[in-house]
């Protein structure tokens, strides 16, 4: 029984979260996990949380515009 966690940036929509989530099943429904079995759960963090290359995203985003 597959949990597969999404943690992305907010700012989807709940239509493109269902999408997210019926994309990620229809994976283990093709490897042969009935889809039943398979939980998906969105996390959204944010920028302000998340940083690579010792800097937050949001300070990240600041430097690109």
């Amino acid at each position: 029984m597959p949990v597969v966690e999404v943690k992305m940036w907010p700012g989807r929509t709940a239509e493109q979260k269902v999408k997210i989530i019926a994309g990620v099943t229809k994976v283990f429904e093709e490897l042969g996990v009935p889809k039943e079995q398979t939980t998906v759960v969105i996390t959204e963090v944010d920028k302000s949380n998340w940083g690579w290359s010792g800097e937050s995203a949001e300070a990240l985003a600041k430097k690109k515009q």
